[in-house]
């Protein structure tokens, strides 16, 4: 059998040149010379006889005998690197680093944390707060929840739920200044969790648009302007599960029928040499179960989403519950 087989460290080299499309990359990666990795690809194509790049332009392209090569020799690495994880962390036990999305780590996971612990009491969990897609890649972070595309590379990723954008207020606020109807906003603090673009979303969802608007107040992150709307400084936008806990406490109310999604989603990402760790995968697994079993549990109906043209704005201050379509969102 390892006869057949091409010479290792070449293809280690070919793998990271065509995956960095540079030989620089490459190199920096593998932490050698541009002419080190150089000669390994020129081996590793007189061994197979057959060139696998194309000669010219400023980034490597794959010759076809090049691209029949690259999915099993980044598939072979990675599983390589799979098997050292298991032998390197065989056990359910030791310490899992978990970088987490503002609004979900304070309003979501920090509070469910005992569910965890109970579970895996001989795990320990170090816990920060961003939404920084880079910490996928960094040796501090085994376990990234971000909010965003999914379009991130060279690492393992799961969307975790869609997310649909709604108003929250204080019943405070609300009793001593209604909103009878979306114009009344006009008369409250907006509050954004973002540049602002979330929030004119779901006015141009409701026609609205062009109101006239009073003080807007913005914030980093979604969980400053949710917490925010809980202590009555305005009006904000909340969702069905960063939301939900204080929703269903009676802190924040939901004055309007009318939901729109959110142009990102939530996603739990990993590396792929750590995908297979099984301190890794019970609590990747953990979240995905955490999640499914509290939609399954939840009775109330869902705000519903609708079209600007057949959206019928009524109050709506009962909780809500977290249907499938839902999630939690922050902004980077």
């Amino acid at each position: 059998m390892s006869s057949r087989l091409p010479p290792l460290n070449p293809l280690r080299a070919f793998e990271a040149a065509a995956r960095r499309g540079s030989i620089s990359a490459a190199a920096r990666e593998l932490n050698v010379t541009h002419g080190a990795v150089s000669h390994q690809i020129r081996t590793l194509e007189e061994s197979l006889k057959a060139a696998l790049f194309e000669r010219g332009g400023k980034r490597l392209k794959l010759t076809p005998q090049g691209a029949l090569l690259l999915p099993a020799v980044s598939s072979a690495f990675d599983g390589i690197a799979a098997a050292t994880a298991l032998m390197n962390r065989p056990s359910t036990s030791g310490s899992l680093r978990i970088s987490c999305v503002p609004a979900l780590l304070s309003l979501w996971l920090i509070p469910r944390m005992n569910g965890f612990a109970e579970r895996y009491p001989e795990i320990s969990l170090t816990l920060s707060s961003s939404n920084d897609a880079n910490l996928i890649h960094s040796p501090d972070i085994d376990v990234a929840i971000l909010y965003g595309p999914g379009n991130w590379r060279d690492c393992w990723t799961r969307q975790w739920s869609t997310l649909q954008l709604f108003p929250v207020a204080s019943p405070t606020l609300l009793n001593s200044r209604p909103l009878r109807s979306i114009r009344d906003l006009r008369d409250h603090v907006l509050l954004h969790g973002d540049d602002g673009r979330e929030w004119n979303t779901w006015l141009a969802a409701a026609d609205q648009l062009d109101m006239p608007r009073g003080r807007e107040h913005f914030m980093s992150d979604a969980r400053l302007s949710t917490e925010a709307a809980r202590y009555g400084q305005g009006v904000a936008l909340g969702d069905s599960i960063t939301a939900s806990s204080l929703i269903a406490a009676g802190e924040l109310v939901i004055p309007f029928d009318l939901s729109v999604p959110a142009s990102n989603a939530f996603y739990v990402a990993t590396r792929n040499d750590l995908r297979a760790a099984p301190i890794v995968r019970v609590f990747i697994d953990w979240l995905f179960a955490t999640l499914e079993n509290e939609r399954s549990s939840q009775m109330s109906p869902a705000i519903r989403s609708r079209s600007p043209r057949n959206a019928r704005i009524q109050p709506a201050t009962a909780p809500i519950s977290s249907d499938p379509g839902a999630s939690a969102k922050d902004t980077p």
